[in-house]
């Protein structure tokens, strides 16, 4: 997905920032950059635990301290496996460590920080490169084929975006629209596409999630059915064939734009719970 322009993503405790940080220092540093409103942060000190991290819930940024021992350019490294994840290199930016500085470069690590001079710019780093913020920014406007054209339309599209995939419930989404679950659920009655409802909209969003995530080398589909929370993969694969009558198994080799067309071309389906709301 390319980012369109900016949008502000609405806060959500949920998401997760993994530090890769055994300094002190730097795991303070990330814990005072993230407020509680805008995320968790999660410890990691070994390789085995970050991987276990990766592969157990979504996360949305690792920061990787490059002042710790040896295994801090393995977790640098982690990022050509899994790309939807910002990487955040902090280095004390000694002559010595170019070679790393230059490695995180090579790998795809989104940013890299010195110690110190750029502490400020951490909580911009992890809300800028977060997979949160580059999924709702991809998907700033609704696609025009869904005919999401009035305001609350849009806030509520612009809503389920920012929650990047993570299950988003109709009282939720209601409340922080400030309208009824019931007038929610009518003004997506009347849309340029028939059966853009509300709940096919919320689904749809989690499905381009799930083919983002599933792009990733580092995840296969029982992985994405965790971090998306998913009932199983049974589940997943039946969403994808309602909604754009494709296998999940073709997830990963879908653009958004595909995936757009499969739900217009298969929209005058019957609708068939899947478990999202």
């Amino acid at each position: 997905m390319t980012p369109r322009r900016a949008v502000r993503v609405a806060l959500d405790a949920s998401r997760l920032v993994v530090a890769h940080a055994p300094r002190a220092r730097t795991r303070e540093l990330v814990r005072t950059s993230i407020p509680r409103r805008a995320g968790r942060v999660a410890i990691t000190r070994s390789l085995g635990t970050l991987d276990r991290r990766l592969h157990a819930t979504l996360v949305d940024v690792v920061v990787v301290d490059l002042g710790g021992p040896d295994d801090a350019m393995g977790a640098a490294s982690l990022a050509r496996e899994f790309p939807s994840v910002a990487f955040v290199a902090v280095t004390p930016f000694r002559a010595v460590d170019a070679p790393a500085i230059a490695a995180c470069a090579n790998c795809g690590v989104a940013d890299i920080l010195a110690d110190g001079v750029d502490d400020a710019m951490l909580r911009h780093a992890v809300a800028l490169h977060g997979f949160s913020a580059r999924f709702a920014m991809a998907l700033a406007e609704p696609p025009r084929e869904l005919g999401l054209e009035s305001r609350i339309q849009r806030n509520a599209w612009r809503f389920i975006a920012g929650r990047a995939g993570r299950v988003v419930r109709t009282e939720e989404l209601a409340k922080a629209l400030a309208v009824t679950r019931e007038h929610l659920s009518r003004s997506f009655g009347h849309t340029g596409t028939p059966q853009a409802t509300l709940k096919r909209v919320i689904d749809l969003v989690r499905l381009l999630a799930a083919a983002e995530l599933a792009k990733n080398p580092g995840y296969d589909l029982r992985d994405v059915v965790r971090l998306l929370s998913y009932a199983s993969v049974s589940q997943l694969s039946a969403v994808a064939e309602r909604l754009v009558g494709r296998p999940a198994t073709s997830l990963a080799r879908l653009r958004p734009s595909d995936l757009i067309e499969g739900f217009v071309r298969t929209a005058a389906r019957p609708l068939v719970s899947s478990g999202t709301l």
